[in-house]
């Protein structure tokens, strides 16, 4: 009896795990950039069968997995997370300092107290010393960062900033009618997106093993558009509809499990008086 009450529960914890990430998820429904987050759900006994040979004891075997009670073991659970890369839908916003990326792959570098970080949100300006930032404050970097030290920065003369396919900055001075070269976007693509790590402000740290190396002639610039969040709201919806169904059923089924324990526990007791 006990087994089904503790497959149940849980069953329920994962569940509870899921609405967490899809309230997650709904929360940065219009945040720009912001990428999906889902998660895996296995069970017990799929993990042992994986890892069952690896094990320290003798009968941890593949003839002593015969005996696995599988009514336990089928116990679902949290086992894996993931963020969905795809790009999201743009939005046409017309000001100077919106960036988009077409590419999933590719990321803005921006320059924060704890290091270089990669982010899909373009939503910039310029602060009050003329210098690129996003809407934290953090510098966008540009192409040559790492070589130079420099930022991309603009002085107060300068008007009409156009920004290409390629992320390369230019713009007209007054009473110059040749647009002036400036610096280039840093857009890196990760070596593996897997091991990106959300760190805050919808931004992720790199491996320390990714060279971070500028992506030249990317094509994928969009200025004036802005990334939004790739999320699926009625999506999001139904899910959080189904978890909280499973959290009654699993609910009812633990009741029934309680109730059926506590009749036998005093059928019992009441034999063992007789």
């Amino acid at each position: 009896m006990q087994n089904g009450f503790y497959s149940a529960a849980g069953g329920m914890v994962a569940q509870f795990s899921r609405m967490e990430n899809i309230t997650n998820n709904l929360a940065n429904l219009n945040t720009n950039g912001y990428k999906r987050q889902d998660l895996v759900v296995g069970d017990f006994l799929r993990l042992y069968q994986e890892k069952r040979d690896d094990l320290p004891l003798e009968n941890q075997t593949k003839e002593a997995a015969k005996f696995t009670h599988r009514s336990f073991a089928r116990v679902p659970q949290v086992v894996d997370s993931y963020r969905d890369m795809q790009t999201g839908a743009f939005q046409q916003t017309s000001n100077t300092f919106d960036v988009a990326l077409k590419e999933e792959n590719l990321f803005f570098a921006v320059l924060t107290p704890d290091g270089v970080k990669l982010s899909k949100d373009g939503a910039f300006s310029l602060n009050d010393e003329g210098t690129l930032v996003t809407k934290q404050g953090y510098k966008v970097l540009p192409s040559d960062y790492f070589e130079s030290g420099d930022f991309i920065q603009f002085n107060s003369d300068a008007t009409n900033v156009e920004l290409d396919k390629n992320g390369k900055f230019s713009y007209l001075v007054s009473g110059n009618e040749r647009f002036i070269p400036s610096k280039e976007l840093l857009l890196v693509e990760p070596e593996k997106i897997s091991t990106l790590k959300a760190s805050g402000d919808n931004l992720y740290t790199p491996n320390a093993a990714d060279k971070l190396a500028a992506v030249k002639n990317s094509g994928a610039v969009s200025q004036g558009f802005l990334e939004k969040s790739n999320v699926n709201a009625i999506r999001s919806m139904v899910g959080m509809i189904e978890s909280q169904r499973l959290v009654g059923m699993y609910q009812k089924a633990m009741d029934t499990q309680m109730n059926d324990m506590n009749r036998d526990a005093i059928e019992k007791i009441a034999n063992l008086r007789a």
